[in-house]
């Protein structure tokens, strides 16, 4: 679990940007060299320490690899209740 506000708030626009990309039709492959890039770009620039950067990653692998974070979410049928 992300403890760090800093790192959750890189993990927060990593997700975001990856749903993102989901919805404009890119799929699990591009968006593990997106990962990939995400993470290279904080190591190189130091932004946060090196133990949270890998605890980011797995956190975000595991957001990846899990359909439910993917589908579109289907509004509720309205009743025709009067």
């Amino acid at each position: 679990m992300l403890q760090d506000p800093l790192t959750i708030r890189f993990y927060q626009k990593l997700t975001d940007a990856l749903v993102e990309m989901w919805n404009r039709g890119y799929r699990a492959d591009d968006l593990r060299l997106y990962l990939d890039g995400y993470l290279a770009a904080l190591r190189h620039s130091s932004a946060i320490e090196p133990y949270l950067i890998h605890r980011m990653e797995e956190e975000a692998v595991r957001f990846l690899y899990d359909p439910f974070n993917f589908e579109l979410s289907q509004p509720e049928p309205e009743s025709d209740y009067y």
